[in-house]
């Protein structure tokens, strides 16, 4: 890595109504966001959870989301998945096409945070549910999905409940699932949240792995920088209420990654530069909430 990457600060927007706009990878984005905006309440006097988001990410990219606790980032990702229609202010684009009112549903595949495993469904029933839904036979899906157990590290549990499985082997059904519904682009809101240490250690490993074979597009909220370092292509930090872009972090670090990268001294200085900015917007969302 250059010197100049080692000591670089990330990109900043500081004023307060300026739009963050984040600097494209090559090529045409295969989702970009265009002064996207959320507001909810009363519209005389609006709370405003998102605003004035650009974003452009490329296909193949995986990018990583983090900000201060109820800075939006959950609103922007069911936006994005076409849960919650974004206002007329801005525009949704999905390779290269505007997608107004929630078309993006279906199109994306959703990871929220809870694995949302059915407990009377089978490990395997519960990996087919998205395929059954699409209209393919149970038969059929079974069959698919039999084929992807040995890769997520499952063979041998496919007729378990989830109540018999670990909290990691739970987020690998469900990551399953997402992957079995075929899209693109995946959107996975903090998965590995609940984990203990040393297993969201092994997942994130095991993550990056899945995705460089399945070259899909990624899109990952997390509260833990160093999960965001590790796994992403670009870090996306995002301000404190209302939600817009403070800045990006490109991670120039070499791939596949091992998990003693946390200990490199490229990692801690890119770890150093987004804790300063993401304490920063920390602050002054809770001197907003002691104001108040």
């Amino acid at each position: 890595m250059s010197s100049t990457m080692e000591t670089a600060a990330p990109r900043l927007v500081d004023a307060p109504e300026e739009r963050a706009s984040i600097a494209p990878v090559s090529g045409t984005p295969q989702l970009q966001l265009v002064n996207v905006w959320k507001r909810f309440g009363d519209p005389a006097s609006p709370t405003v959870a998102v605003r004035h988001v650009d974003l452009k990410i490329q296909r193949g990219e995986f990018v990583t989301l983090v900000g201060p606790s109820g800075c939006g980032k959950s609103t922007l990702f069911n936006m994005i998945a076409g849960l919650l229609a974004p206002d007329s202010d801005g525009s949704i684009l999905f390779n290269n096409v505007p997608q107004p009112d929630g078309k993006l549903l279906g199109k994306v595949s959703f990871m929220p945070q809870r694995d949302l495993l059915f407990p009377w469904r089978t490990v395997l029933d519960n990996a087919i549910i998205a395929l059954e839904v699409e209209g393919m036979s149970k038969k059929e899906a079974r069959a698919r999905a039999q084929t992807m157990f040995p890769e997520f590290g499952l063979k041998g549990f496919e007729r378990h409940y989830p109540q018999q499985l670990s909290g990691g082997m739970r987020q690998r059904v469900a990551l399953m699932r997402t992957f079995l519904f075929e899209r693109d682009l995946m959107l996975l809101d903090e998965p590995f949240g609940a984990l203990d240490a040393l297993t969201r250690t092994k997942m994130q490993h095991w993550l990056l792995q899945i995705w460089a074979k399945h070259k899909r597009t990624v899109l990952f909220i997390t509260h833990d920088i160093d999960e965001a370092i590790f796994l992403g292509d670009r870090v996306i930090v995002m301000t404190s209420r209302p939600g817009t872009i403070k800045c990006e972090e490109v991670v120039d670090l070499p791939r596949p990654r091992d998990p003693s990268l946390v200990t490199d001294a490229r990692f801690i200085d890119i770890k150093r530069r987004l804790l300063e900015v993401i304490e920063e917007e920390s602050m002054k969302s809770f001197a907003a909430t002691g104001a108040h």
